[in-house]
């Protein structure tokens, strides 16, 4: 099944708009990403977990929660058109998906100003690692960014070890720490990852 027209498509792909929203009921709209927050991930499969993680920073911020797929991934490079509808069709007539080509949160910033970022622990780690900015300087120039931008983060924990990691377990720049919030245990938990389920399958 095709979702996407393939001429739209072709425009993200060759950076001729840089956004696709895909509403829950079909609709395609370029570069007009809905206010709100945003959950990105690469989805491969979107499992309960992203969904249930969507549901609850939803309730927690009292924001609706759009899920993100980058076409363009900073490790990988750009995803195949074909690669893009099988991932798309995941969430067709559930949620809300938005296709950018922002692989990094820099990125996305530029595209979503003043928006919240839900963010898994391992992601969150990601995001804070100073060898992806060629050192310490380039990490606080990043955040800067992102500050400048309006966003902030929401992080969600997960089990590391035997122990359930949070934000407080993150080692964020003093002066950032006002752009991260944490998503309490209790509101959400779900101890299960996109690579374990590719493994099974």
């Amino acid at each position: 099944m095709i979702m996407i027209p393939e001429s739209m498509l072709a425009d993200l792909l060759k950076g001729r708009i840089s956004s696709l929203t895909i509403t829950a009921d079909g609709n395609i709209l370029a570069d007009a990403p809905p206010q709100g927050a945003l959950l990105s991930g690469s989805f491969n499969p979107l499992h309960w977990g992203h969904v249930a993680l969507a549901q609850a920073a939803a309730d927690h911020l009292d924001l609706p929660v759009a899920f993100e797929l980058p076409v363009i991934n900073a490790d990988k490079g750009t995803l195949t058109a074909a690669e893009v509808q099988r991932r798309a069709l995941q969430f067709y007539g559930k949620h809300t998906l938005i296709l950018s080509r922002a692989p990094r949160f820099l990125d996305k910033a530029a595209l979503y100003p003043g928006w919240v970022f839900v963010l898994g622990y391992d992601t969150a780690v990601r995001l804070l690692d100073p060898r992806y900015y060629a050192g310490s300087a380039g990490l606080a120039t990043a955040l800067s960014g992102l500050h400048d931008a309006g966003c902030r983060f929401l992080v969600a924990g997960r089990v590391l070890d035997g122990r359930f990691a949070t934000l407080a377990d993150l080692s964020i720049p003093a002066a950032f720490v006002p752009l991260f919030a944490d998503l309490p245990e209790a509101v959400f938990r779900a101890d299960i990852s996109s690579t374990e389920l590719r493994e099974k399958r």
